[in-house]
């Protein structure tokens, strides 16, 4: 009976694991321990959004408006999905930040174009040229920052990217017609300049990347390219009439 006791005791007394085998299962945990998850792309301070931005644009003009969300634009830029919501609170507002990054871009091209010209015909042919151009390499941005209704106007960045748009367009037009014209009220006659110039370029880039204007272009001399039908355009309807300043009409 006490022999049984004691059997019975060893039985239930935990044994000591051997430093060898202590060491085996250690080892072995090592080996099956999960890889660290990837950390998010470290930026400065202040630098995610922009990063953010430069990400959405890449997005958009690789997958289109319909490929560009949040959770792409997170992935995109190597951060959590968190970041874009917590910079532009939702797709409106990334949208609308994207818009005012194009419009400063557009602006910029045509201000650069114009400030090369050295011919008062260069120059009034370099501002529509310049805004076809940025048009074509960037019809993603070009796209969304005509899209009023996808936009949020009243998010400051985009006002003022806008409002300085239309107003370099109207002081264009205002020193081609020696005339003062102001931001807030137009005459008649002041739209109609301010609209039939934007109507012609904008008219023209639009047909170019829908591809409508390739029937006209095919029945051209071969080699004739969008650039010369366009400067041919100008130069029959209004040769010197294009506004030569920085600028673009808010859509």
């Amino acid at each position: 009976m006490a022999k049984s006791d004691t059997n019975s005791e060893t039985a239930r007394k935990p044994r000591t694991p051997s430093k060898t085998s202590t060491a085996a299962s250690a080892q072995a945990r090592s080996t099956r321990r999960p890889a660290v998850a990837k950390t998010e792309t470290p930026y400065h301070h202040g630098a995610l959004r922009e990063a953010l931005l430069q990400a959405a644009e890449r997005v958009l003009e690789r997958d289109g408006l319909a490929g560009l969300t949040l959770r792409a634009v997170a992935r995109e830029a190597g951060v959590s999905h968190a970041a874009p919501t917590h910079h532009f609170g939702d797709l409106t507002g990334l949208l609308s930040e994207l818009a005012a990054v194009g419009f400063r871009q557009f602006n910029a091209a045509m201000a650069s174009a114009c400030d090369t010209a050295t011919t008062p015909l260069a120059r009034a042919l370099a501002r529509p040229k310049a805004y076809v151009a940025y048009a074509q390499a960037h019809p993603g941005m070009y796209g969304i920052m005509f899209r009023t209704e996808r936009l949020d106007y009243s998010r400051p960045s985009l006002h003022e990217a806008a409002d300085a748009s239309f107003a370099g367009l109207a002081n264009a037009i205002g020193a081609m017609r020696h005339e003062q014209i102001s931001r807030d009220t137009l005459t008649l006659d002041q739209a109609a300049a301010i609209a039939r110039a934007w109507s012609m370029v904008h008219g023209f880039t639009m047909l170019l990347l829908d591809g409508r204007l390739e029937d006209i272009l095919e029945r051209l001399p071969k080699g004739t390219t969008a650039e010369q039908l366009l400067e041919a355009i100008l130069k029959s309807s209004a040769t010197g009439k294009w506004p030569v300043e920085s600028g673009a009409a808010k859509p």
